[in-house]
C-alpha cells in the first residue's frame, strides 16, 4: 500500500464528492424536507449532463449551458409531482414513469449514447489555467458553487415559501389546514430538487470530459447514502443538515476510493458498495440504541 498514492486518491475523490454533494443536497429535499422518496434522480441526472454538453457542442456559453440544465432538471421534477399530485399516481411509481422517459428523452437530446467534451472549454478551464492544475482548478470551483448552492438552499428553506413547503412534507394534513397550497409546494420542491441534480449533471459531464447515457445508474442510491451518513451527527439546523449532506458525500467517496486502493472492491462492485454501506448507517444507530438500552437494564 503507497500511502502517498492513497492520499493522492482521498484528494481527487473530493472531485466526486463535492458533485454528488449538490445530488445529496437535492434527495435531501425530495426525501427529507417533502417526504417524497424520488427515483427521478437517476434521470434527471443525466438529463443535465445531456442537455450541458449538447449546448457546449452547439457552442453555447457553458455557464448558460449549465443553467438551462438546471431547467431542464426542473422540468423533470414536475412532471414527477404533476403525476403524484395531479393524478393521485403513487410517489415512487410517478418518479419510475418519468425516469424511464428520461432514457429516451436523455437519448433524443444527446443523438447518441455517449458525447465527447474532451477538446471543449468548460467551466471549469478558467480555474484549471488559473491554478495550474485540473484537480486544484475543478476542486476550487466546485467547492465555491456547493457553497453558494447550500446558501441559497438555506436560505429559500428559511423564507416564507420554504417553511410552507417544509410544513408540508412534516404534516400535510396541518398545512392544508392552515391555507397552505401543497400541491403547489411539492411541485416547487420537486422542480428545486432535480435542478440541482441536473447542475451535479452538468459538472460531472465537464468535469470529467463526457456525457453518458448510463451516468444516472445508482445516483439515486449514492445520494441517500450521503444524506444517512450526513444523519448519524443529529442536528435541528436545516445549515447543518445540508453541509452534513455534503460531508457524507465526501465521506462515502472517501471509503470508495480507500476500498478501491486496498483492492477490496473494484470499479463494477460501486452498486453493492453503496447498497452495504447505506445499510449499514441505518442499522447501525439502531443497534447502538438496543445495545446501550439493554446494558442500562441488566
Amino acid at each position: 500500500m503507497d500511502p502517498i498514492q492513497l492520499l493522492y486518491q482521498l484528494y481527487t475523490s473530493l472531485e466526486l464528492s463535492l458533485i454528488y454533494g449538490l445530488v445529496a443536497m437535492g434527495v435531501y429535499l425530495s426525501f427529507r424536507v417533502l417526504d417524497f422518496p424520488d427515483l427521478t434522480v437517476d434521470g434527471s441526472f443525466v438529463l443535465g449532463a445531456a442537455v450541458a454538453s449538447t449546448l457546449i457542442l452547439l457552442g453555447v456559453n457553458p455557464w448558460l449551458a449549465s443553467m438551462l440544465s438546471m431547467l431542464a432538471g426542473a422540468m423533470a421534477g414536475i412532471v414527477t409531482a404533476w403525476l403524484n399530485v395531479r393524478w393521485n399516481i403513487l410517489h415512487l411509481l410517478a418518479s419510475i414513469l418519468t425516469m424511464m422517459g428520461l432514457y429516451s428523452v436523455n437519448l433524443r437530446i444527446m443523438g447518441r449514447p455517449n458525447l465527447p467534451l474532451y477538446s471543449e472549454a468548460t467551466v471549469f478551464t478558467p480555474f484549471i489555467s488559473l491554478f495550474g492544475s485540473r484537480a486544484n482548478g475543478v476542486i476550487v470551483l466546485l467547492t465555491i458553487m456547493v457553497l453558494i448552492v447550500s446558501a441559497l438552499v438555506f436560505r429559500f428553506l428559511s423564507s416564507e415559501i420554504g417553511l410552507a413547503m417544509r410544513a408540508t412534507g412534516k404534516n400535510p394534513q396541518m398545512a392544508r389546514a392552515q391555507g397552505i397550497r401543497t400541491q403547489h409546494m411539492i411541485l416547487a420542491g420537486m422542480a428545486l430538487s432535480n435542478s440541482l441534480v441536473a447542475l451535479a449533471g452538468a459538472f460531472f459531464a465537464q468535469s470529467m470530459g463526457f456525457a453518458d447515457i448510463t451516468l444516472g445508474l445508482g445516483t439515486i442510491l449514492v445520494g441517500i447514502a450521503a444524506v444517512i451518513i450526513g444523519e448519524v451527527v443529529p442536528t435541528r439546523s436545516i445549515f447543518n443538515a445540508l453541509v452534513l449532506c455534503v460531508f457524507g458525500s465526501v465521506i462515502y467517496h472517501g471509503l470508495r476510493a480507500g476500498a478501491l486502493h486496498l483492492e477490496l472492491i473494484n470499479s463494477s462492485d460501486q452498486q453493492l458498495f453503496s447498497a452495504v454501506l447505506v445499510g449499514l448507517a441505518m442499522i447501525l444507530p439502531n443497534l447502538i440504541r438496543d445495545t446501550l438500552r439493554r446494558r442500562r437494564t441488566v
